[in-house]
């Protein structure tokens, strides 16, 4: 069944970076392009790493030979031989890196974590969400996958979006339905899973990126590369969209029903009014802050990632006044997906091998991390259960996660 799907995948993917040219498909549309080194196993890692991502993503990491075998075995369904092969090539060119390692914090809480692996390899699973059942839903966006996971069995299965739309993330709604952000193709879609049929709406913004229900019954949605915030009525199928600040980013809705935005383009906060669609923005200090996640505590105040600083924050929409506090890994650490749980703080330090998950109390404005068990894929969006417990992912090595959090 893997291989079938891996096949797939990679035809999928090679027509769009053959597309591009090689000179994109080399370095995946970021930062110049990469050459590897000599050495036995090179042409391997090439034809099997860069069908699906630049090779600059291998140049940024680093691994002992165990651990690069674990990743190209969660990215690709090689032989043994192949594997090793690539796996000692890899270690000896690209060791780990001490000085990513994190800085754990030993604490009273206590968590435990449990990960699956996706069926379709090197599809970059990502933001998981629980639907009203209970099923944990993801999306494979690199194959526009919305893949369905059972908890309680571990038994999965993977719904087909049209091959074009490499969804971003995932919103349930109240009906049980799935709807997901088109990244490539301009669509917001929502899936039947009883029926499996898809419904699409179309944007103006070019990529729509996160959403939100609202109370109000209505989706609001945020458009990175367009700069642009968005809002549909699945009723009417109506969409508004306006232009913001640069490249919105996460979106959650607060307790008084204003529809708070992270921004990764600017140093700002976006409070957006869900009748008006007028935003009034917050500035963070520091003009190269950049934030990509935020959550609300039930006091009203917006806690965020400073991605670029190292640092969490808290914003008094009332008063305009910001807190920040160094994360335990310091300044390097790039504080990225971002939820509250019973008014705790938890968010992950995505720069760091293995990526690290923190909790932070903002009673005692104590801090505690572990150490994600797979913790090379970057967990790049969390998703609070209706227990209270935290669903989390690692995309470079197609994994979604459950973290239960104790008493």
């Amino acid at each position: 069944m893997r291989s079938q799907a891996l096949s797939f995948l990679t035809i999928a993917l090679f027509a769009g970076f053959a597309a591009a040219g090689p000179a994109e498909a080399q370095r995946g549309g970021r930062g110049a392009p990469v050459s590897l080194p000599d050495g036995a196993g090179r042409d391997l890692v090439e034809s099997q790493c860069a069908a699906c991502h630049g090779l600059n993503t291998i140049a940024s990491a680093g691994f002992s030979e165990d651990g690069w075998a674990g990743v190209i075995e969660s990215m690709v369904d090689l032989a043994d031989a192949q594997t090793r092969t690539m796996a000692a090539y890899l270690a000896e060119h690209y060791p780990e890196r001490p000085e990513r390692r994190p800085t754990l914090v030993a604490g009273d809480a206590s968590i435990e974590i449990t990960e699956w692996i996706v069926p379709t390899l090197g599809q970059r699973s990502r933001d998981p969400i629980e639907a009203p059942d209970g099923s944990i839903w993801w999306t494979g966006m690199w194959a526009s996958i919305a893949g369905r996971l059972d908890p309680e069995t571990g038994e999965m299965e993977e719904f087909r979006l049209p091959p074009e739309s490499r969804p971003h993330s995932l919103v349930p709604d109240a009906d049980g339905n799935i709807w997901y952000m088109g990244n490539s193709n301009a669509t917001i879609g929502k899936l039947d899973p009883r029926t499996g049929v898809i419904t699409v709406h179309e944007t103006q913004a070019r990529d729509p990126h996160s959403a939100a229900f609202h109370p109000n019954g209505r989706l609001y949605f945020t458009a990175q590369q367009a700069g642009m915030l968005g809002r549909l009525s699945p009723e009417t199928g109506e969409v508004t969209e306006i232009q913001t600040e640069p490249r919105p980013y996460g979106i959650q809705v607060g307790p008084d029903g204003t529809l708070w935005v992270a921004y990764n383009g600017t140093n700002k906060i976006g409070a957006l009014d869900p009748d008006t669609m007028e935003v009034r923005y917050y500035e963070v200090p520091n003009e190269e802050s950049r934030i990509r996640r935020l959550g609300l505590t039930s006091d009203g105040m917006v806690w965020y990632g400073n991605s670029t600083q190292g640092r969490i924050g808290r914003l008094d929409p009332e008063t305009g006044e910001i807190r920040e506090w160094p994360s335990p890994s310091g300044p390097d650490s790039h504080p990225y997906a971002f939820a509250v749980v019973d008014d705790t703080i938890w968010y992950n330090e995505s720069a760091m091998r293995p990526d690290a998950l923190v909790r932070f109390d903002p009673a005692t404005e104590q801090f505690q991390s572990w150490a994600i068990p797979s913790g090379v894929g970057i967990i790049r969006n969390m998703w609070v259960t209706g227990d209270g417990n935290l669903l989390i992912h690692q995309s470079s090595s197609n994994r979604v996660g459950l973290v239960e959090i104790g008493e």
